[in-house]
């Protein structure tokens, strides 16, 4: 009768156990990869609430954040304004 004490192969000298963990490591470390990666991709929603900064903004845009931050009061605001719109100022 045979028994399969080991031939002298990869078992035996210790090769295949550290292949195997290995292999253990690459796999659960490209599973922890993969999920670290559509955690940080922004949502659908976020894009369009602003999460992504639009490549071209408005003259007009730019006015209304520059009011919006305090930079310019409320009469440069509706000055400039009505010259974006081809209005004579007030």
């Amino acid at each position: 009768m045979m028994y399969w004490n080991g031939d002298g192969g990869w078992a035996d000298s210790g090769a295949g156990y550290v292949l195997m963990v290995l292999g253990m490591l690459v796999f659960w470390g490209a599973i922890i990869a993969a999920f670290a990666f559509v955690l940080r991709q922004p949502s659908r929603q976020d894009r369009s609430a602003g999460g992504m900064v639009p490549a071209h903004r408005t003259a007009q845009q730019v006015l209304a954040e520059r009011f919006a931050r305090g930079e310019i009061d409320e009469t440069e605001f509706a000055s400039r304004l009505a010259t974006l719109h081809g209005q004579s100022p007030l």
